[in-house]
């Protein structure tokens, strides 16, 4: 891989979709892989396409992300690329949801991406080089009704990436954030056959994570927003 900068990669709140797209095409560079999520037993067809290694953890525990970092280096190397993937949805009107719905998600989608930003950081500091990639949404800019606890937390994973990536960036860590501005293509979520080209594919997603991290550092992306070619709205 003469030409791509970066020879491991953690992927945290992995699964199908963007982060399995991710996974294979950074497979297909020579990149080393590791997989987290809380269940790993649901990547087990991931793991066999790209030969990574699967950690289970809870993003939203510091001592689970603390502990993953120590088991991804030892099995394949300190993180070079570091990928926060992880979210968890409350949905439903304001004056019904259940508080600790709530405090759970914003503890995955926001907190849980400071605490794997924070060890990606210890880890990248002392070399001076590294990537923090945070997959954002819709809800990162704009909340949509019954559906605040999403918003909250993506709009605090936003100003998390912002924020590391004026810290970290002069140190020559590249943090960028990515808005995925619609629905995301999948065999569970197909199509709607009379709406074509309406959703994101998750392998043009993913090779805009590649195309970034193949950035010179003297015209670093901070943010990339990616939308389906026709919407629907």
């Amino acid at each position: 891989m003469p030409d791509f900068p970066y020879r491991n990669a953690l992927i945290v709140g992995a699964g199908p979709g963007i982060s399995a797209s991710l996974a294979r095409r950074l497979s297909g560079l020579g990149v080393k892989i590791a997989l987290a999520a809380r269940n790993v037993q649901k990547l087990g067809p991931l793991l066999q396409d790209t030969g990574a290694q699967a950690f289970a953890a809870d993003a939203s525990d510091p001592e689970s992300v603390a502990g993953l970092f120590e088991r991804v280096t030892d099995g394949i190397g300190e993180p070079e690329i570091v990928v926060y993937n992880a979210a968890t949805r409350a949905r439903g009107p304001l004056a019904e949801l259940d508080p600790d719905a709530v405090q759970k998600a914003l503890t995955t989608t926001a907190f849980g991406g400071f605490l794997v930003t924070q060890q990606a950081a210890r880890h990248m500091l002392p070399r001076g080089r590294g990537a923090i990639l945070f997959t954002g949404a819709t809800a990162s800019i704009k909340g949509f009704a019954q559906s605040a606890a999403f918003a909250m937390g993506k709009f605090a994973l936003r100003g998390l990436a912002q924020s590391a990536a004026r810290e970290l960036g002069p140190k020559g860590i590249h943090v960028a954030h990515f808005i995925i501005d619609g629905a995301v293509r999948s065999a569970q979520r197909p199509e709607p056959v009379d709406k074509p080209d309406g959703m994101l594919d998750p392998d043009a997603i993913a090779q805009a994570y590649i195309d970034v991290l193949r950035q010179p550092r003297s015209a670093w992306s901070q943010e990339v927003e990616l939308r389906p070619w026709l919407e629907h709205f």
